[in-house]
Parts: C-alpha cells; structure tokens; sequence
C-alpha cells in the first residue's frame, strides 16, 4: 500500500486525485525512482467493485476464460508489454476477441514504458479511452467490446532515462524522436501529467506521506459526492467523464474562472485540455468537500498538468 512509499508527496496526491475522479494518468520519471510502484499502488486506493461492475468483470473473465483463480470484488490490473500489438492491446483480430483494454474493463490499464509501444497500438486506444467501448468490425460483423478502464501509464524523460543530468548523452533529434513516440492527441485524453523525481534522503527516512486506508476513505467520500450528483443531473458519473455543458454549470469562484482563462489565453492549454483542468480541479474540491471549485483547486489541476507545455511531450 502507500504506507509502503516513502517521499513521492506529488506523485501520492495525484494518485489519490486520480482514484476519486477517475482520471488517466502518466508518470514520467527516471528509472528506478518508483514510477511502476506507484501505478501498482492505484488497485489498492480504488473502491471496491459495485454489485454490477463485478459481474460485467466476471463475464469477461468468463467469456476470456481467465475467471480461474481470480479474487472477487477486486478490481482488474492489467500490465502488458510495450511489444504488445494493436489487436492484443484493444483487441481484434481475424476472429476478433477482447484485448487489454477490455481485460482492464473497471479497472486499471497500466502501460510501463510508454514510448517503447508500437505507434499504431497507442493511436488505437484513443477512442475507447474517450467513449469507454470500442468496435471491432470483421467482415459483416461488428462487435463491441467494453473498455471502461483507469489509463495508468510510465515513460521515461528521454531514450537513456537520464535527461537534465551530466549521465544524459541524448541530442536533440533523440528527443525529438522520442517526443513523438506518444501523439499529443493521445497525451491530450490524459488528465494528469506527472513527474516522479529521485526522492532525497530525507525524506527515505521519513514517515510515509499517507497510506491506503486513509486515502480510499477520501477517495469513497469523493466519489459518493460524484454519484449524487450525477444522480440529480442525470450525467456520467466520474468527474472525468463529464460532458463539458455541465462542467462548466458546476459552481466556481469568479477567481477560478479567471485563473483558467488566464492559462489559456497564454497557450498552455488545447482547448481539450482546458476542459480536463477543470474536471480535475473539480475532482479535488470533492477531495476537500467543497460544493464550488476554487482558484487553488484549478491552480493545482494546472500543476498536475504542467508537463504539457514542455517540448518531452509535444506532438
């Protein structure tokens, strides 16, 4: 659980963040600073599956044949490998079957190493990450596969991982390079954008920052707020999933308005990605319990996706 990680205080909040929004997120990091870790920590935070998302869990296991074994109520946690094809990612295939993606359905999708992924296998997924299902059409048939998954993914800051330091012997055209392994369009859908630094000593031998009971009790609460609402109006559930006609009815302090105009108007943001602060920063006001979004919250959803504007995550 989190009580196991020592420092990582930004990387554990945006997990907790993720977890009560539901929100796809990517770590970006040096290697053996903990990134894989703290994807594996994000089954652990979420809550438990309802009485319907588990049996839609249990048909696919059994329809997959991977209903052996497996432990009920618990969400699904998928890791394939980067050299994972499009058909095995999201599924398909001359005889189409489920992929990754669907395998991950109501759970989490983590993808390790996410610039090592074959260009094609990344592109595919941006649909179903959008709409939460995707359709394999084969001939006259067409199947649809459900792909409600929690995107979880890990990359590296350059090919050699050590980028900003005397180790780092990449060039620009490297960089360049690698910068497009990912499309900006898929880094658009993702809402939080992280970087997970080398802790310091310090903080190796300091308390943990939280651990997981403490942070799945605030991820529940969140959540349930969520639910009422959604209730009430009538939308999506998760905070991620919201259509932006009601996000923007949602209640807000002129000065959160004013602080999200402000980064637009300064191109930080695509106009997707704008939408995406603000149902993060909504996220965290339900965090905090508060009924209007704040200027801090939306100044702290910035933050999270403050890698955006660097040239390691352009299209």
């Amino acid at each position: 659980g989190l009580e196991d990680v020592r420092g990582h205080a930004g990387p554990v909040r945006a997990l907790e963040i993720a977890a009560a929004g539901a929100h796809h997120l990517l770590l970006t990091g040096p290697p053996g600073t903990g990134k894989s870790m703290l994807a594996r920590r994000l089954p652990g935070i979420l809550p438990p599956l309802a009485a319907s998302e588990e049996l839609e869990v249990l048909r696919i296991r059994s329809i997959t044949g991977l209903g052996r074994g497996a432990a009920r109520g618990v969400r699904p946690f998928r890791a394939p490998h980067h050299s994972i094809s499009a058909a095995g990612l999201v599924g398909g295939g001359a005889v189409p079957t489920p992929g990754e993606i669907t395998l991950a359905h109501r759970g989490v999708l983590f993808l390790d190493e996410l610039s090592e992924f074959s260009r094609q296998a990344l592109e595919a997924m941006r649909q179903p990450l959008e709409d939460g299902f995707l359709t394999v059409v084969r001939g006259q048939r067409a199947t649809t596969y459900p792909a409600e998954v929690q995107l979880v993914a890990a990359r590296n800051p350059c090919p050699c991982g050590h980028l900003g330091t005397p180790r780092c012997r990449c060039g620009e055209a490297d960089l360049e390079h690698y910068a497009r392994r990912v499309s900006g369009p898929l880094l658009d859908r993702i809402d939080l954008l992280v970087d997970v630094n080398r802790p310091t000593e310090d903080e190796l031998h300091a308390p943990p920052v939280s651990d997981s009971p403490t942070t799945r009790e605030a991820v529940c609460a969140a959540r349930e707020r969520q639910r009422e609402r959604a209730a009430d109006a009538d939308v999506p559930v998760w905070n991620s999933r919201l259509p932006a006609r009601v996000l923007h009815a949602l209640p807000a302090d002129p000065a959160a308005a004013e602080v999200l105009r402000r980064a637009y108007r300064n191109g930080l943001l695509s106009p997707r990605g704008r939408d995406r602060v603000l149902r993060v920063a909504r996220t965290i006001a339900d965090l905090a319990g508060r009924e209007r979004t704040e200027a801090d919250d939306v100044l702290e959803a910035l933050a999270l996706r403050g890698a955006e504007t660097r040239p390691a995550v352009a299209a």
